[in-house]
Parts: C-alpha cells; structure tokens; sequence
C-alpha cells in the first residue's frame, strides 16, 4: 500500500531529510587519500549521537543484521558496502549512502564522491559520475501528479543509456516516510505509462545505480557487497523527494549549487 503524507507529515520529514543531508555532507567531507572506510563509519556513529539531542538514529545499523552506521561502497561496488580495513587512495570513487530517522521518520540520500577531486578521475569515470547524476537531477525535475512511476524509471534508463552506462537493474529506490523501505519500489528502467500514478503527498527515494560497464551484478561473500561483474567502476546517487501539486521537492537537499558542475565530485 502506498502511503500519503499529511503536510505536518511532509514537516517532519524536511527535519528529517535535512538532518541526513547534512549527515551525509559531513561524511563526504572525511573522504581523503589514506583515511579508511572504517574511520568515516566511527564519524558517522559519532555525529549521529550529536543530531536531535541524541534522538536520530542511524537507518543501516542493525538493518537486516547490517553492522555499519553507513555504506560505503567504493569503485566497482555497487551499493552495501561494509566499512572496515580499506584505506582510500587518490583516484577511488566512494558512494556513501546515509539514511536514519528523526522523529518516527526517515531520510535516505547518497553521493558518489572522488578521493582527491574531480582531476583524479579518468574521462571514463567522469563521464559515469555525470551521467549517474544527471540522471537523478532530471528525474527530480520530471515528477509531478498525475504521471506514471514508470514515467521517471524509463527516463532514468534513457539518460544512462544515452550516456554510454549501464542501469542496474537488481536493485531499486522505494517508497520512504515512517519506515525506510516502503512501496512503492522505484525501478530504474522500464517502459513509460506503466504502474503507479503519482499523487501529492507520496514520498520517494529516487536512486540510480549505474555501471560504467555491463549491468550485471554480484554479491560477495559477506552478503552484503554488491559489486558489478565485470570489475568496472559504478556510481550511487539518491534523493528522498516528496511528490507535491507542482512538481517535487527534494526532502534530503545534500547539494544546492550548479547540479552541472563539477564541485559536487569533491568530498
């Protein structure tokens, strides 16, 4: 069942979404060579105790037996990432993706982020990261009322594709508010005119997932990990936003400048 939210609903959840925004900022902030993905966790969990008196609490930690405060996945994985050992190097790129809850509801937000600046990157990866965020900036600027989900999936997928990646297709965004996965699922891809119509008050996690190279994915070992198949580079943005009568609101405003430029690839 898809949820609406009242507007004293869609208030908490500004709070909410703000506060993991700039949680996510912060840890974005830590990425620099030599720092492990391990340090930006015990950040994290740290910060979080300092948000809302205490009372915000990390979304990952415990989730399904997750035993992170974040995910930090870097160069060709995908999404859930553990943090732990892993010392970041100049050139790595590290989607973090921070979600928690703040007065009975949640945030969800994610970054692709390059350790040492953009110049580090190669013209490939560069090429991923815009396309992975243009992706998720169009997306934002297409949901309205009345419009089919698949609507923003297949325009998702057109602008990958157009971009020379590949959109995972495994895993998807979802439905968020009082519980972090809710429905509606929020695929990347499909065709137009399909599924659920949007409505005022429906709140969303958009998120591609996409790959430099081919699509398919795999999951290590540890159950979490989940790497792309052909060893190549992947990108992770994600916004929760909330659908309104004009158009949609980003819940989780992680960055407000030039959506184009390239300052956002910097941690």
């Amino acid at each position: 069942m898809i949820e609406l939210r009242s507007p004293a609903d869609l208030d908490k959840m500004r709070v909410a979404g703000r506060m993991m925004a700039d949680l996510l900022n912060a840890c974005c902030g830590q990425i620099r060579p030599g720092v492990t993905t391990g340090e930006i966790d015990a950040f994290c969990r740290e910060r979080l105790r300092t948000f809302g008196d205490g009372t915000a609490a990390s979304g990952s930690l415990g989730y399904m037996g997750y035993p992170a405060a974040l995910c930090v996945s870097v160069n060709e994985e995908v999404i859930h990432g553990i943090p732990g050992a892993r010392v970041l190097q100049r050139g790595d790129i590290v989607s973090l993706d921070v979600c928690g809850s703040y007065h009975g509801f949640f945030g969800d937000n994610t970054r692709t982020v390059v350790v040492g600046g953009a110049e580090a990157l190669t013209a490939d990866v560069r090429r991923l990261l815009r396309v992975t965020r243009r992706s998720l900036e169009l997306a934002v600027r297409a949901i309205r009322p009345g419009i089919h989900l698949s609507d923003v999936s297949h325009l998702v997928e057109k602008t990958v594709v157009e971009g020379g990646c590949s959109v995972v297709r495994e895993f998807t965004g979802h439905g968020v508010g009082r519980r972090l996965h809710e429905d509606p699922p929020v695929p990347n891809y499909g065709k137009p005119g399909r599924g659920a119509i949007l409505h005022e008050g429906m709140t969303l996690a958009i998120e591609p997932m996409v790959n430099l190279g081919k699509a398919a994915v795999r999951t290590l070992p540890d159950g979490w990990t989940v790497v792309s198949r052909d060893g190549l580079p992947t990108a992770h943005f994600e916004y929760t936003v909330a659908v309104l009568k004009d158009g949609a609101e980003i819940l989780t405003p992680w960055f407000e400048q030039d959506p184009w430029s390239d300052d956002w690839m910097a941690g």
